[in-house]
């Protein structure tokens, strides 16, 4: 099978969605799959690698959102889709790429929307106050289960807002972790001893420095945690829009901001060596960071309103929206003994693998997980 996928808002600096979308592509690879990727970027080019062909076409940048671009030409992509030839279609933006769905409709080719983010959510974070939020999510989401054979959701939680309309082709499927790239084992003493003195917590923010993230209730939380008399301190890894914002809410507390780490070695080591790891954000539909700190062996403390709390389940802890919760969440986690909480952890992240999750998207595509070989029973 050609499966040919298109995403918007991938960059050489970002997190989840680049990490799915490759592990994703690798699987249907080894599955025996011609796979494409098409992404935006500053000008066209296509290259051969772990994931799949990758054919970048230009695309302007978002203002405002950190160096993430659009593919907005819809000439040229039909062009290029046409020129692909694909037996599926695989589509990661419901909003500026919905459109897609009705192209390959015409052109006889079964698609598939995943949703990786909750519109309503967003739109609650976002919308002036008089915005009809629901009614408004409603109506995109009606379009998009029309436009595609298929919606794919991550977890229960983002699919609840399909869900709730009655579309029928919705299927749920969940991502992975690479369960060898990140394992208790990277644990750092060396690496502990840069970010934090002996007797102190170590504390991990892992995610884009951007609204919806909500960074600033990690830096509340380590606030709360020392008035209430614990050494902790903060690393955050990650780099975004609103960076200088958050470095000057974190004035005179001990905040290590690290920018964007691309050595994946690093962030596992990170991971590993980090008492407790903070997902704040409310709106995050399946969490790949706070899923990548468990299988680090660390604790996740993530937001009570976002689907992470159907990740981590007893492994972590969930706040709401105020750094006395978090810090709350935090102490509560500590509390338990270290090897205990670190396997309960590990043995979490491991219900997630990369296999099963590319097997439940080539389900969901209604393709072969393997396809035979030619001259083979």
């Amino acid at each position: 099978m050609r499966i040919v996928r298109l995403a918007n808002f991938v960059s050489a600096s970002s997190g989840g969605l680049r990490t799915a979308l490759a592990a994703l592509g690798a699987g249907y690879l080894a599955a025996g799959h011609e796979v494409t990727l098409v992404v935006p970027g500053p000008a066209r080019s296509s290259e051969d690698t772990a994931q799949g062909r990758v054919v970048t076409v230009p695309g302007p940048l978002v203002p405002g959102a950190g160096g993430y671009r659009l593919i907005t030409a819809r000439r040229p992509l039909r062009r290029l889709l046409e020129g692909l030839e694909p037996d599926r279609l695989e589509v990661s933006d419901r909003t500026t790429l919905r459109w897609t769905g009705a192209w390959a409709r015409a052109h006889g080719v079964r698609s598939m929307m995943v949703s990786h983010e909750s519109l309503s959510g967003l739109l609650g974070l976002f919308a002036p106050p008089l915005v009809p939020v629901r009614r408004l999510a409603d109506r995109v989401n009606l379009a998009t289960a029309a436009a595609y054979d298929v919606v794919a959701c991550t977890t229960g939680w983002a699919a609840a807002e399909f869900r709730r309309l009655g579309v029928p082709n919705l299927v749920q499927v969940p991502l992975g972790v690479d369960l060898a790239a990140f394992a208790p084992d990277r644990h750092d003493p060396a690496l502990r001893a840069l970010l934090a003195r002996p007797g102190e917590v170590l504390l991990a923010h892992c995610g884009r420095l951007s609204p919806e993230k909500r960074a600033e209730d990690s830096i509340a939380a380590l606030a709360e945690l020392r008035r209430r008399g614990v050494p902790a301190v903060l690393a955050v890894l990650g780099d975004g829009p609103r960076r200088r914002a958050l470095e000057a809410r974190a004035s005179g507390l001990p905040v290590r901001f690290l920018g964007y780490v691309a050595d994946r070695g690093l962030v596992a080591r990170l991971l590993a060596t980090a008492d407790v790891a903070l997902a704040p954000g409310p709106v995050e539909t399946f969490g790949l960071a706070a899923l990548e700190a468990l299988a680090s062996g660390t604790p996740v403390v993530v937001s009570r309103h976002s689907a992470l709390p159907e990740i981590v389940g007893e492994a972590g802890g969930q706040a709401a929206r105020d750094g006395s919760s978090y810090a709350g969440a935090v102490q509560a986690l500590l509390a338990r003994d270290e090897p205990g909480r670190r396997a309960a952890a590990r043995r979490r992240a491991e219900l997630f693998g990369w296999p099963a999750a590319v097997q439940g998207f080539l389900h969901a595509h209604a393709v072969p997980a393997r396809e035979p070989r030619v001259g083979t029973p």
